[in-house]
């Protein structure tokens, strides 16, 4: 009967095979538990994260929005009231210097003008008289025919009268001038860019002078007035170069250059800006008045130099990146490069900055050269350390 019992072996491996699940299951983490707390399973190897470096042309610019207006803009009014009588131009006309633009209805002005010279007469009539009086009074005085006081106020009646003759010149002289301004013409050589009066309308100067018409007087040398916000403007010079679009020429790009960098802020929207005055070349006479230009002032530009993306000098400190770091070797003055299996340091400076790229200068760098911004792995001990996600 005892060669009947099952073996101890027989009766262990009948055990296991009916728990094996729950056997191998149990092995898998006995497994990975050794290999979690194994100092040795893991890789001591710091895997390095890069942002590479490109040469190529880097430009710095300053962008703005600004109306084109001719350089020189003149305003043409009326010094005197009245009804428009005749109107000789109209828009985009072209005009001379001395062009008849329009002329006033000028029967109040010549009405003033004949009453001043009626006025003029008169007093002259009176100067006369007055004059023979004076010279008769003297005469008599002479003789010892009449005092003293009375030869005195025959001169100054003289001399009023006389008084009275250059007032009335003057005012002669003056409603002739006004009758002449009933007659409007052009200052300037130029192109009447706008007209605001029309035919029978009356035009009133009693307080201010109307304007009629406006002139530029040359198209083919326009301006862009555009403005800088008090952070760039201090990186535009007179003279930089210009480029700029408009929305009716959305394929073409047009030059200029900057002419003026007005002193005088203005506070937009609790930003201090500055007026930057930009000439443009219009001999082609397509740019029109009024148009909104899209300005980039070309504030540095480089060829062919070092540069890399913005984020790879974001880093403050090497500290907890690379082992053994000097305390003088921080990312301000020196770059972490990544040279095949070797990470050395070299001195550097920035130079031209975009919205994306910073150029790299330094006489060390070679091809393929990568900078190293962190390592996979890394925590975070400070903000100048936070790793970066690889490039």
């Amino acid at each position: 009967m005892e060669n009947d019992k099952p073996s101890f072996i027989k009766r262990l491996w009948n055990y296991i095979w009916r728990n094996k699940w729950w056997i191998g299951a149990l092995i898998i983490i006995l497994i990975l538990l050794c290999w979690w707390l194994c100092p040795f399973a893991k890789s001591k190897k710091k895997e390095f994260i890069t942002i590479g470096i490109t040469r190529g042309d880097i430009t710095q610019s300053v962008t703005a929005s600004g109306e084109i207006q001719p350089v020189n803009t003149i305003n043409v009014g009326s010094q005197v009231s009245g009804t428009i009588e005749e109107i000789f131009v109209d828009y985009n006309s072209h005009v001379k210097k001395g062009d008849i633009l329009l002329t006033i209805e000028p029967s109040v002005l010549k009405s003033t003008v004949d009453e001043s010279l009626a006025t003029l007469d008169s007093m002259k009539s009176e100067l006369k008289y007055a004059q023979s009086e004076y010279n008769r009074n003297q005469s008599l005085y002479k003789d010892g025919f009449i005092s003293r006081a009375e030869m005195e106020k025959s001169q100054t009646v003289y001399e009023q009268a006389e008084q009275a003759v250059n007032k009335a010149q003057y005012a002669y002289e003056r409603a002739v001038t006004n009758l002449g301004y009933a007659t409007i013409t052009s200052p300037v050589d130029g192109t009447v860019i706008s007209r605001k009066v029309d035919k029978g309308q009356t035009v009133a100067a009693s307080f201010q002078t109307p304007d009629l018409f406006e002139i530029a007087e040359d198209l083919s040398k326009m301006q862009i007035e555009t403005a800088v916000s008090e952070a760039d403007i201090g990186m535009i010079k007179e003279g930089m170069p210009v480029t700029f679009t408009v929305d009716a020429y959305p394929n073409m790009t047009f030059k200029g250059h900057v002419q003026q960098i007005r002193l005088s802020p203005t506070n937009v929207s609790n930003v201090v800006v500055y007026t930057v005055v930009i000439d443009v070349d219009n001999s082609d006479l397509k740019l029109m008045p009024g148009m909104t230009a899209f300005v980039t002032v070309v504030v540095a530009n480089a060829k062919d130099a070092w540069k890399t993306k913005n984020s790879s000098l974001l880093i403050r400190s090497y500290k907890n990146i690379i082992d053994n770091v000097s305390d003088d070797i921080t990312p301000k003055t020196h770059l972490a490069i990544k040279r095949g299996k070797d990470i050395i340091f070299i001195p550097y400076k920035r130079g031209i900055t975009t919205p994306t790229e910073t150029q790299i200068i330094s006489d060390d760098l070679k091809e393929n050269d990568k900078i190293v911004v962190g390592f996979t792995g890394q925590t975070t001990t400070n903000k100048g350390d936070m790793p970066r996600p690889r490039m």
